[in-house]
């Protein structure tokens, strides 16, 4: 299906309502970023877990200022570099954090473990969370409409290309826990895959975004206010981030010292939570509103930018802060990596006819959830056969969509879409 971008009509004052909301927002963003910046430029130490509190609250409220600017640039950006540029944008507060554990893991190698627990965190939870919860919501939503009993989401045919490029790199990544190694090569590979993912989206369809919130009021101002509000916003929320990830992330594992939690656990769960809520809170809004499909595809793209934009930044990060080629991983990491490979082999595996079935979202959240009472290395092994016994099944059921998956990325046609759902279409479901 093919959508054309319209010409959007001359901006009319921004409503009172649409000025409340922005006063609003920026009221409550200010209430967490503010005393952050200001512990941070006194030079102020609080005690660990105040200050995880407090850093946090900035870095999530930050990550809203730049969801909301990059939903509104969407009226205004156009061409590919734009698109490339903003998709790099919109990825900082979900990867500041652990490119900062990998660029202090080249110096101090306690850190190591830090950048591939938060690397394997927020893979699995985009996955085993984000994933099924738009689907089980869009289904619920769909109900309450009359629509029958779905007992699925039908994704669209151009989003075989996100599926045949999240395949590629959900392959290679077997090579990570085989090789204990997250090698420099590798990474300027997965790198360049990101790269050439953003040529296919950028040349995509292109369709008008649909804005909400925040977001939608922003786009209720003049052309030339509404640029400036969203630059100011970009520059705003990357000076935050960056202003806030290192002190976040080192009194995050402090936090765990003092509260006697395991410290890898605390990075590999609480970092990625914190940066992808707002991610996850508008993908939710989107199925709430009908609108799954949209949310879904663009959950999948971050999936992409994950496995390909994280994974091949964190070598690089690692040789910037004084270390070697190798990012090294531990047998724990190992575990984690190959935990996190598995789920995305059967993750895709399930869903490559273009079609997400309940079953499936149930599936992926409950053995999202089964982890965390695992504890051994047996049982995390055995986790991960579950998880590949699962993706052999989905590739057996879906045989005849593979060639077609592969083929995607080379010749199908992606719709041009950002970090966030932006698409008018109502959801698509299967019964």
């Amino acid at each position: 299906m093919t959508m054309l971008a319209v010409d959007r009509p001359v901006a009319a004052a921004p409503t009172a309502r649409a000025r409340l909301t922005l006063t609003r927002s920026a009221l409550i963003t200010a209430a967490f970023i503010v005393p952050a910046v200001v512990i941070r430029i006194a030079g102020l130490h609080p005690d660990p877990v105040a200050a995880l509190l407090v850093f946090g609250a900035a870095v999530v409220a930050a990550s809203f200022l730049l969801a909301w600017a990059a939903e509104a640039a969407q009226i205004d950006v156009s061409g590919g570099l734009a698109i490339a540029v903003l998709a790099l944008v919109a990825v900082l507060p979900e990867y500041a954090v652990d490119l900062y554990y990998a660029y202090a893991s080249g110096h101090n190698a306690e850190y190591t473990q830090y950048a591939a627990a938060n690397m394997t965190g927020s893979n699995r939870l985009l996955m085993g969370l984000g994933w099924p919860v738009v689907v089980l919501v869009s289904i619920v939503v769909a109900r309450k409409a009359g629509v029958g009993k779905p007992s699925g989401l039908v994704l669209e045919p151009a989003n075989r290309v996100e599926l045949g490029f999240l395949l590629f790199a959900g392959v290679v990544a077997f090579v990570l826990p085989a090789s204990g190694e997250i090698h420099l090569a590798l990474g300027l590979v997965l790198l360049a895959w990101f790269g050439f993912y953003l040529y296919k989206v950028s040349h995509g369809d292109v369709e008008e975004p649909e804005l909400i919130g925040t977001a939608a009021a922003l786009g209720e101002l003049p052309d030339r206010r509404r640029r400036i509000a969203v630059i100011g916003l970009f520059a705003l929320s990357g000076a935050v981030i960056l202003l806030c990830a290192k002190p976040f992330a080192d009194n995050l594992v402090a936090a765990g010292t003092e509260l006697g939690i395991d410290r890898f656990l605390l990075v590999q769960w609480l970092a990625p939570l914190a940066s992808e809520a707002p991610e996850f809170i508008i993908a939710v809004i989107f199925a709430s509103r009908g609108k799954g499909t949209a949310a879904i595809a663009t959950l999948i793209s971050s999936k992409v930018n994950q496995w390909t934009l994280l994974v091949g930044s964190l070598p690089v990060a690692h040789v910037l802060g004084g270390g070697g080629v190798s990012l090294m991983l531990d047998s724990r990491q190992v575990e984690e990596v190959l935990l996190t490979a598995t789920q995305t082999l059967m993750g895709v595996a399930l869903i490559l006819g273009l079609r997400f079935p309940r079953a499936a979202a149930w599936a992926l959240l409950g053995l999202f959830l089964v982890q965390f009472p695992l504890v051994s290395t047996q049982q995390r092994l055995v986790l991960c056969g579950v998880y590949t016994a699962a993706a052999v099944a989905g590739l057996i059921v879906n045989r005849g969509h593979l060639v077609a998956t592969i083929r995607a990325p080379l010749l199908g046609r992606a719709i041009r879409h950002s970090g966030h759902p932006h698409h008018a279409e109502r959801l698509p479901l299967g019964d």
